[in-house]
């Protein structure tokens, strides 16, 4: 089975959040819950000269999903492609999943009083797109790229 990563070039991020704006927007949340992260280090210093470095963390879409075992009620599923979601009717807002998760990846969305979390904006990878956050990234510094299984 192939899995999906979203790749961050660090040396392309600038830091502006546009990222997460257009997750926002395509997913409908409200101020508060983000599905993915952008952060920096800004105490990173090469040959001296202090640096700022960008860093992209979302759902890692787990071989294993702790999220996914704990859920009462099945919201939190895993397709086969690996892309781990949930559906919405289902959830009860118990947030067991975060408490899993062992980066607590999905956040609670006070809007609706359920679980949310990053699932590669699966309706447009069905369309042949890109997440959002990837299209839309102002200096081409995110790619959602298909990783090969390995086999030696």
């Amino acid at each position: 089975m192939n899995r999906y990563m979203i790749y961050l070039n660090t040396k392309r991020c600038i830091g502006c959040h546009a990222c997460e704006v257009h997750c926002k927007t395509n997913k409908k949340l409200p101020v508060g819950p983000i599905l993915c992260e952008i952060t920096h280090d800004p105490l990173k210093k090469i040959k001296g000269v202090p640096k700022t470095e960008f860093y992209f963390r979302s759902c890692y879409h787990c071989e294993d999903p702790y999220c996914i075992s704990v859920c009462p009620t099945g919201a939190m599923q895993k397709r086969e492609d690996g892309i781990v979601f949930i559906e919405e009717e289902k959830c009860i807002g118990c947030m067991l999943c975060a408490g899993a998760c062992p980066w607590h990846v999905p956040q609670f969305n006070p809007a609706t009083g359920k679980a949310v979390k990053c699932d590669f904006c699966k309706d447009r990878i069905d369309q042949g797109l890109s997440p959002a956050c990837v299209s839309k990234c102002t200096t081409k510094a995110l790619k959602f790229v298909e990783i090969k299984p390995f086999s030696a």
